[in-house]
């Protein structure tokens, strides 16, 4: 009982902090927290799914979803080249890690659950893949 009322707190807290991230006003800090909140909101929707309780993990997985966009979106709108810009190459590795981390949660979800750590999978995936090709081809001039 304890266990799930820290839970709670804790997912209460990681759901106030989203919206202190969009605060940031450093476009690249900006992105560095959504990646962090995006690897904590994954840590929420594994233990919610450990729990049994799925619409936790489905809430957790869409944070982690809103994250990896707000990352990606505050990069892009820093203007900065992706091919000179440490930020990119961060994102680009949170990322990695986040597609390998949510592979392991679909490995180990039941059949009929693993869609929706598919679903979010894929976003970030494709969003790795955008920094990945910014990062790896020199900005026309």
């Amino acid at each position: 009982m304890r266990i799930a009322a820290f839970f709670m707190l804790g997912f209460t807290a990681l759901a106030g902090s989203l919206l202190q991230v969009k605060a940031e006003a450093n476009l690249e800090r900006r992105s560095d927290l959504a990646l962090e909140y995006a690897n904590s909101a994954l840590d929420a929707a594994r233990e919610a799914y450990k729990s049994g309780d799925i619409d936790k993990t489905k809430s957790a997985l869409d944070e982690v979803e809103q994250s990896i966009d707000l990352s990606y979106d505050s990069l892009a709108d820093s203007g900065k080249d992706p091919h000179k810009s440490g930020a990119f190459k961060r994102a680009e590795l949170k990322a990695r890690e986040l597609v390998r981390r949510l592979d392991g949660l679909v490995q180990s979800a039941s059949f009929t659950d693993q869609d929706m750590f598919e679903r979010v999978k894929g976003r970030i995936s494709s969003i790795h893949d955008d920094l990945l090709n910014g990062i790896l081809s020199k900005k026309k001039k």
